[in-house]
């Protein structure tokens, strides 16, 4: 039964490769780019970049910006 260790060790060995396999699912590079776009949800009016919430947008645009007026939507934050 020399065989039925070994196979007990290949059987885990590939159990092992398969679970690192499904864990890495959904972390592929193009995954990772649609989730950062999806954050990146205010766009400036000037530069078009974006920017993923509106305190940043805000000191974008007075830093990048500081010649032109501010947008209403930025007026408040």
């Amino acid at each position: 039964m020399a065989r039925g260790h070994q196979k007990i060790q290949s059987q885990a060995k590939a159990q092992e490769k398969q679970a690192k396999m499904k864990k890495q699912q959904g972390h592929s590079a193009s995954d990772q780019q649609k989730a950062a776009a999806k954050a990146l949800v205010f766009a400036c009016a000037i530069c078009k970049s974006q920017m993923p919430d509106p305190k940043t947008y805000k000191q974008h645009f007075e830093n990048k910006h500081p010649k032109n007026d501010l947008p209403a939507e930025l007026k408040d934050v």
